[in-house]
């Protein structure tokens, strides 16, 4: 199948790969007017072709899957706002956050030594907490549960920010992502608005973007940001917690909402807007969301198999910069 609607050329055979059915089994292939089932690499989005429609699968660790309707995207001119991923993308932190998951599974596990598999990357970076965490859980410490998981990873999560805050903790933990500052200043210059979306927890995503701006001289994030969308505030005993656990990337709640609510973008306006990731789960929600999805090298993209998904893929903000002012 050559073109899928909605989404153009899809399957290339290596990082989006044709299947027989939907892994919940709803839909397969030749029956009910299903023409093609794919799903990326990673297998966290399955996508359904219809004569007309596309459908995508968003696969969850947490037993809470959902299907999505595939919109087409473009890339119009002005472009009006851009939708920005923060780790990897903004600031380079997923290394201190897998490093996280990783003393959380250590912990879990009884052994200080234990290290992550390269195999593991995909699974532990671009999602949310709670699958990160079920991923290990799986592989690694079955009997153990996802409540221990998230109550151990928060306490180590604390520990180490209060750290960083304090000047003791980890130098390496949060950097600006090369050219950010110059990149921001452009878009302010041309009136462009911008908005911060992560998967991350308030907690532990806002000291990161507060860090890195302290490091580039740019003041208050809040105040420089048009929008900014995080996954909330977690869910434990005796405290009240927000929706995102169960809606992180590749969902695409988080950058409907940053662009819908948080910019005032009316929907039929998308393509005036782009959403800029490193991974493969940001891509598949940027995507979702109905906008084109600019891929920054470094990340999982390749991975995770959400190449052909992104409307181009560049190696640096600065590289990606032409295409939104228009100057490609």
């Amino acid at each position: 199948m050559p073109e899928w609607p909605g989404l153009g050329p899809l399957v290339d055979g290596h990082a989006i790969v044709e299947i027989d059915a939907t892994s919940d089994g709803r839909f397969t292939r030749g029956t009910d007017g299903v023409v093609a089932v794919a799903a990326t690499r990673d297998r966290k989005v399955e996508f359904v072709a219809f004569a007309g429609h596309t459908l995508a699968h968003v696969r969850s660790a947490l037993g809470y899957p959902a299907y999505y309707p595939v919109h087409p995207v473009s890339v119009e001119a002005p472009v009006e706002a851009v939708l920005m991923d923060l780790d990897g993308t903004s600031v380079h932190s997923e290394h201190f956050w897998v490093w996280i998951i990783e003393q959380t599974t250590a912990t879990l596990v009884g052994n200080p030594r234990f290290a992550l598999e390269e195999a593991d990357l995909p699974f532990v970076a671009g999602h949310s907490v709670s699958e990160h965490l079920e991923h290990c859980l799986r592989k690694y410490c079955p009997g153990r549960t996802l409540e221990e998981a998230r109550r151990i990873y928060f306490e180590h999560t604390h520990r180490e920010m209060r750290e960083i805050l304090e000047g003791r903790g980890r130098a390496d933990a949060f950097e600006p992502a090369p050219g950010l500052k110059p990149f921001l200043l452009a878009l302010k210059a041309r009136g462009i608005r911008i908005a911060l979306v992560t998967s991350g927890l308030h907690e532990k995503a806002y000291p990161e973007i507060v860090a890195a701006f302290r490091q580039l001289g740019l003041g208050d994030p809040a105040a420089f940001y048009d929008a900014i969308v995080t996954a909330g505030f977690p869910l434990r005993a005796g405290e009240v917690g927000t929706l995102g656990e169960l809606s992180p990337k590749p969902h695409p709640w988080l950058y409907a909402e940053a662009s819908r609510v948080g910019l005032g973008v009316p929907f039929e306006r998308r393509g005036h807007v782009v959403g800029i990731e490193d991974s493969a789960a940001g891509v598949c929600a940027v995507r979702l969301a109905g906008f084109a999805a600019l891929g920054i090298d470094g990340g999982n993209i390749e991975a995770g198999g959400a190449g052909p998904l992104c409307w181009g893929r560049y190696a640096s903000l600065e590289d990606a910069l032409p295409v939104i002012l228009g100057e490609w």
